[in-house]
């Protein structure tokens, strides 16, 4: 593993230890980057250096942290060719711990949380992201300390209070959430993992550029499109592919990032059409994309800036829209996508449509979770009679 150089923030530039825990720049708010000292890396660090590794993210182990990993196998998902579309591939991150991508930066940054000694972790979340914390809290022997919406669907809950975390319910967005640990945080002695509020979930999540790499052949493809709630994973393969071109394992080349939100709550959408560097705060935010009902994303200006470098664009999607096309991707690929990943195809769908995507085109669509753990979304698509007792659940495990 790889000794931390500095940390760097994303705004002014601005060197910091990486001795102590962070937070953001103590300047100006910027995020942090965590950076190493690639020239060093890359003297043992080769593609070929890779083969036998462990198929999980900590295969990439030097360029992540130097930190004894808590690892329940994330990271590595499939790259799923479609049947359907020619050229067309899924990356089925449903298929990690917790059953989402929020596994990949979770898992490092609570094993830097225990690195650093912390007992106590926090953060705010609309479902999954929750989820994954408690899971690696539960199994790195630290708290969990969790807000979210109280419409968070039930599968996230369920999880973060079998893992022994300690859940609160909130009447609100996650912005609401996230105010409530701002406010206490320093009262209760947690440390906030919230997202892009430490470095070290970008780590864990920009893994997902390296594997897109590796199991493309070190070709990047044309284009990647990502839903966006708060673009950790699109910023993380961004920071992915600078990394790898400095080690001499990519050339210039980037794929076209397509930042995919929800109709209901796109302000990346909005601020890149208008042409505006930041976003604005999304009033009266709805979606039953719980992932991508964030208002307003601390990193929005990293994403709007990895969009418009690498020619891509950003895009919304209808509820409606999602949905069908999650139930599409389930009938015709075997892939049961959260509605996030649903936003996706049918945002792809919409490109190809439009001539933005031309048919020769290498496409990677990221499903950044389960299906199954959105049923009471996808219940609206199905019909079902609430009244009879064999459609209960405990009428189908109990004896009569």
């Amino acid at each position: 593993m790889a000794p931390i150089a500095y940390l760097e923030c994303t705004r002014c530039g601005e060197h910091l230890s990486a001795d102590t825990p962070q937070t953001v720049c103590p300047k100006d708010g910027g995020v942090l980057y965590v950076r190493y000292d690639l020239q060093t890396v890359k003297k043992s660090f080769t593609r070929e250096s890779l083969a036998g590794r462990p198929a999980t993210l900590w295969r990439y182990a030097d360029v992540l942290p130097d930190v004894a990993p808590i690892t329940l196998g994330e990271g590595f998902t499939p790259m799923l060719p479609s049947r359907e579309y020619p050229g067309v591939y899924i990356k089925d991150e449903g298929l990690n711990p917790t059953a989402s991508f929020k596994a990949r930066g979770m898992s490092v940054a609570v094993s830097m949380a225990r690195h650093y000694g912390l007992r106590k972790l926090a953060a705010p979340s609309a479902g999954n992201a929750a989820s994954a914390l408690a899971c690696y809290a539960a199994a790195g022997g630290l708290e969990a300390h969790i807000f979210m919406p109280r419409d968070v669907p039930i599968a996230n809950r369920i999880e973060c209070e079998s893992f022994g975390a300690h859940v609160t319910l909130v009447d609100g967005l996650i912005s609401d959430c996230g105010r409530i640990v701002a406010e206490r945080k320093q009262r209760e002695g947690w440390f906030e993992v919230s997202t892009l509020k430490e470095p070290y979930r970008i780590e864990g999540k920009k893994t997902m550029g390296y594997e897109v790499a590796e199991q493309f052949n070190w070709k990047l493809p044309d284009a990647i499109l990502y839903p966006c709630g708060g673009g950790v994973g699109l910023i993380g393969m961004w920071k992915a592919f600078a990394e790898m071109q400095a080690l001499g394992w990519i050339g210039p080349e980037r794929p076209r990032m397509i930042a995919v939100q929800a109709s209901g709550c796109a302000p990346i959408t909005r601020a890149f059409e208008n042409g505006q560097p930041v976003s604005e705060f999304w009033q009266n935010a709805h979606t039953v994309s719980s992932g991508l009902r964030v208002p307003k994303a601390l990193g929005d200006f990293l994403v709007l800036n990895a969009v418009r470098e690498s020619k891509g664009t950003a895009v919304s999607i209808t509820d409606e829209a999602s949905l069908d096309a999650g139930l599409e991707l389930a009938r015709l690929e075997g892939i049961f996508a959260a509605p996030e990943g649903g936003a996706c195809v049918a945002a792809a769908r919409q490109l190809y449509q439009n001539g933005f995507f031309q048919s020769d085109d290498t496409v990677v669509i990221y499903n950044t979770g389960s299906g199954a753990k959105y049923a009471e979304a996808y219940s609206s698509r199905f019909f079902r009679s609430n009244s009879a007792e064999q459609d209960k659940l405990g009428g189908l495990i109990l004896p009569r």
